[in-house]
C-alpha cells in the first residue's frame, strides 16, 4: 500500500506544482496589466520590479492554491482512469476512497498551510507590496525629451528642442523657459545647439548650451504687466545649466504608514478592530435618542402652555392665530430632524460598512483556505468519473468550477459589505454550495456511476417511501 500511495502522490505532486506555477503567472500577469500605467516610463530597476512581483506573488498564492489543486487532482485521477490504472486498483480490492487517501492528506495539510500562510505571510507581503506601489506611483516618469514638443518634467523649467540626435545627448535649436524665480516665463534661454548628460551618479542633469542668448524680463519693483517693464539680453558662446534630479529618484516610504489597512492585518488584529467598531455602532445608536430630544423641547413646552390656556381661558381667536405659527415652527423643526437623522444614519451606515469590510477579511482567510479541500473533493472524484487526463477536458472543467466559485465569492462578499446578507453567510455561501457538489461527485465515483446517473437520488427518495401494505 505504501508503494501505491507513493505512486499516486508522485503522480499528483508534479501536476500540482506545474499548475500552481501557471496559475500564479496568469494571476500575476493580471496584476501587472492593472498597474501597467504606473510602471511604464519610470526607469525602474530590475531589482524594484522583481521585489514588487515577489510580494504580489505571495499575495496571490491563496487564490492560486484552490485552482491548482482542482486542476492537478483532475489531471491525476483522469490520467489514472484513462490508462485503466484505477480499474486495476479497484480489481485488486482497493476502493477508490482508499486510493484517494494520500492526496486527501495532502489537501488537508495544504488547507492548514494555506490558512497559516494567509494569516501570517500575506499581510506582511501586502504591506510591502502596496507601500512599494505607492512609492512607484509618486516617482516621476523617466527623463524623456522629445524633439518638437515641450517637456515640462524638469523642476521649474520647460524645454523644447528642434532636433535630437541618435546619441541621445546632442540637441539642436533649444528653447528653455525658466520658472525658478516664481514669476512665470520671465527668463527665456535660446541656444543653437547643446548637450545633455548626467553627473554625480545621476543626481544632476547638465544642459551644456552653445551659441545662444538669454532674455530676462526686468520686474524689479514693478509686478504690474499693464504698466510695462523692461528686459535685458545676454549672449553667450557656452553656458551650463545644472538641474537637480532628486525628484526623479524613487524614495522608499516607511511601510508602517500603510499598516492600518485591513489587508495588512492578521485575524487577531482584525477581530480587535471589528469589536471596536461594533461597540462604536452600539454607542452611536444609544446616543441617537438623547441627541434628537432637544428638537422636541420647544413643542413640549408649547403644548404644556396651550394646555394651561385651555384650562384657564377661552382661547378663541388667539389659538386660531397662533396655530399658523405653530405649523410653521413644526415644519422647520421637522426639516431639522430629518436632516439630523439622515446625517446620523449615514454615519452609522459608514461605521457598519467599515465593520463589514474587516469581517470580510477575517472570513476570507478561512474560506479561501477551505476552498483547497473543497476543490480536491470536486477534482479527484470528477477525474475518476470522466477518465480524461492531459490539459484538455480537465482545464475546461477546472476553469468552469473556478469561475463559479469566484463569481459566488464576489457576489457574497458584496452582499455582506452592503448588509444585504450577514457577512458570514455571504462569505461562506460559495463553499457551502460547492461542498455538496464535491460530496456528490465522490459518491458517484465510489459507486462507479457516471456523472449524470441518478441512482443517488433514487436511493435517497426510496428511504422515505413506505412499503406497500400486503393485501
Amino acid at each position: 500500500m505504501k508503494k501505491l500511495d507513493k505512486l499516486i502522490l508522485k503522480s499528483f505532486l508534479g501536476p500540482f506544482f506545474l499548475t500552481f506555477a501557471v496559475v500564479e503567472f496568469i494571476l500575476l500577469l493580471q496584476v501587472i496589466l492593472k498597474y501597467l500605467d504606473d510602471l511604464v516610463g519610470k526607469n525602474l530597476g530590475a531589482d524594484v520590479i522583481a521585489e514588487l512581483l515577489f510580494y504580489f506573488s505571495l499575495n496571490l498564492a491563496p487564490m492560486a492554491f484552490p485552482l491548482a489543486i482542482l486542476l492537478s487532482s483532475l489531471m491525476t485521477f483522469g490520467n489514472l482512469g484513462e490508462h485503466h490504472e484505477l480499474t486495476a486498483i479497484k480489481t485488486s480490492g482497493i476502493s477508490l476512497v482508499r486510493a484517494l487517501r494520500p492526496v486527501f492528506f495532502f489537501a488537508v495539510l495544504l488547507t492548514i498551510a494555506a490558512f497559516n500562510f494567509h494569516n501570517t505571510i500575506v499581510p506582511k507581503a501586502n504591506l510591502r507590496a502596496y507601500s512599494l506601489m505607492w512609492d512607484i506611483r509618486q516617482k516621476k516618469p523617466a527623463l524623456d525629451i522629445k524633439a518638437g514638443s515641450f517637456y515640462n518634467g524638469l523642476p521649474n523649467r520647460s524645454i523644447k528642442v528642434g532636433k535630437k540626435f541618435e546619441d541621445g545627448q546632442t540637441m539642436k535649436d533649444i528653447m528653455i523657459y525658466d520658472h525658478s524665480n516664481g514669476q512665470g516665463n520671465a527668463v527665456v534661454v535660446l541656444a543653437d545647439s547643446g548637450k545633455m548628460y548626467t553627473k554625480f551618479n545621476d543626481q544632476y542633469l547638465v544642459l551644456e548650451l552653445f551659441n545662444g542668448k538669454t532674455f530676462a524680463e526686468d520686474r524689479s519693483g514693478n509686478n504690474n504687466y499693464s504698466q510695462g517693464s523692461g528686459y535685458f539680453r545676454q549672449a553667450f558662446s557656452q553656458n551650463k545649466i545644472m538641474v537637480n534630479l532628486s525628484s526623479f529618484q524613487m524614495t522608499r516610504s516607511d511601510a508602517q504608514y500603510f499598516a492600518d489597512n485591513k489587508m495588512m492585518k492578521n485575524i487577531n488584529q482584525l477581530v480587535q478592530i471589528t469589536d471596536s467598531l461594533e461597540r462604536q455602532v452600539g454607542q452611536e445608536t444609544k446616543l441617537l435618542e438623547p441627541n434628537i430630544r432637544p428638537y422636541y423641547t420647544y413643542f413640549a413646552a408649547s403644548m404644556a402652555k396651550d394646555t394651561a390656556n385651555v384650562k384657564g381661558f377661552k382661547l378663541g381667536k388667539k389659538l386660531a392665530a397662533a396655530s399658523l405659527q405653530e405649523v410653521q415652527s413644526a415644519t422647520n423643526a421637522a426639516r431639522n430632524v430629518k436632516s439630523f437623522t439622515s446625517s446620523y444614519a449615514s454615519r452609522l451606515a459608514s461605521i457598519q460598512r467599515d465593520k463589514n469590510n474587516y469581517e470580510i477579511e477575517i472570513y476570507r482567510k478561512f474560506t479561501q483556505s477551505l476552498a483547497c479541500f473543497i476543490m480536491f473533493l470536486i477534482g479527484a472524484p470528477l477525474g475518476a468519473i470522466i477518465r480524461k487526463g492531459g490539459l484538455g477536458m480537465p482545464v475546461i472543467i477546472s476553469i468552469a468550477f473556478f469561475i463559479i466559485y469566484y463569481v459566488m465569492s464576489i457576489l457574497g462578499e458584496k452582499w455582506g459589505r452592503e448588509g444585504v446578507a450577514p457577512v458570514w453567510l455571504g462569505m461562506w455561501a460559495a463553499n457551502m454550495i460547492l461542498l455538496p457538489v464535491g460530496l456528490f461527485f465522490l459518491y458517484q465515483a465510489r459507486n462507479d456511476s457516471n456523472l449524470l446517473e441518478f441512482d443517488f437520488w433514487r436511493k435517497i427518495t426510496a428511504r422515505f417511501r413506505r412499503p406497500a401494505t400486503a393485501q
